[in-house]
């Protein structure tokens, strides 16, 4: 599998996914000129795309969605309750339902149920014997799909803010609350909390992901994490993705 995180940030994300036999995204917060630019990187076009998911209907997860289905009519894969949001957007021909485990050609998709928006979603994808774990935009992550994400190949996970930071800054005081509740985002040391339990033999690298730009810097996530995966002895290789830079293609 290869992955290539596009853009990730509180402004617009996007993560391309392409296997021997499927070129997918998740997500499409960003323009389809943007897209574009980043997949002729690659030598891809966006009409290489086999399917989109999307983990939620938030502006900064589906902000080109609507041009790139004019473009490509690509399937996209949603809920049903974000089919509601989005039949304004795309046409309902276009949708296709999400379920808790299915298949896109050759890549197997489990859902991870999420709680930052209505009917919000992770994913875990396998192909062959590697496996990545996606998951942005939530205030926690129920136990019992813990067990489901032990020891993948590769974690691409939120680490949004760092409390400190989101307490001490100009946020107003009930977006701050929002920011930590339940339907809020993962904090730098929530999230490697999470991987100090999940993180196995196998993982090949972590990705740090959607870092807000008021609440958190790059130092701190990546150093909130190594502190934790120390305690353990865990020993794999930060990344951080950004929002203006997409980061190499990652091979597992």
């Amino acid at each position: 599998m290869k992955i290539k995180v596009l853009a990730s940030g509180s402004k617009g994300n996007a993560t391309y996914i392409e296997t021997k036999k499927s070129k997918i995204l998740i997500d499409i917060g960003i323009t389809y000129q943007h897209l574009s630019s980043e997949l002729s990187a690659i030598d891809r076009t966006p009409k290489d795309l086999d399917a989109i998911l999307i983990t939620h209907t938030h502006s900064d997860h589906i902000k080109g969605l609507q041009v790139l289905v004019k473009k490509t009519n690509i399937p996209v894969y949603v809920s049903e309750k974000m089919i509601v949001e989005l039949k304004e957007k795309i046409p309902i021909t276009s949708c296709h339902y999400l379920e808790e485990h299915f298949f896109l050609n050759d890549i197997e998709v489990e859902l991870i149920h999420t709680s930052h928006d209505v009917d919000s979603v992770g994913y875990i994808l396998s192909n062959e014997d590697k496996s990545i774990v996606y998951v942005t935009d939530t205030g926690y992550i129920n136990r019992r799909y813990l067990k489901r994400m032990k020891n993948k190949d590769l974690y691409i996970m939120e680490s949004n803010h760092d409390e400190k930071m989101l307490m001490d800054g100009p946020y107003p005081f009930i977006l701050k609350q929002r920011v930590l509740s339940d339907k809020g985002h993962l904090s730098n040391h929530t999230t490697a909390k999470y991987l100090q339990e999940i993180v196995g033999e196998k993982t090949k690298c972590i990705v740090l992901a959607h870092i807000s730009e008021n609440n958190n810097t790059e130092e701190l996530a990546y150093q909130t994490t190594k502190e934790v995966l120390d305690e353990s002895h865990i020993d794999k290789p930060i990344i951080i993705a950004q929002q203006n830079k997409s980061l190499e293609v990652i091979e597992v």
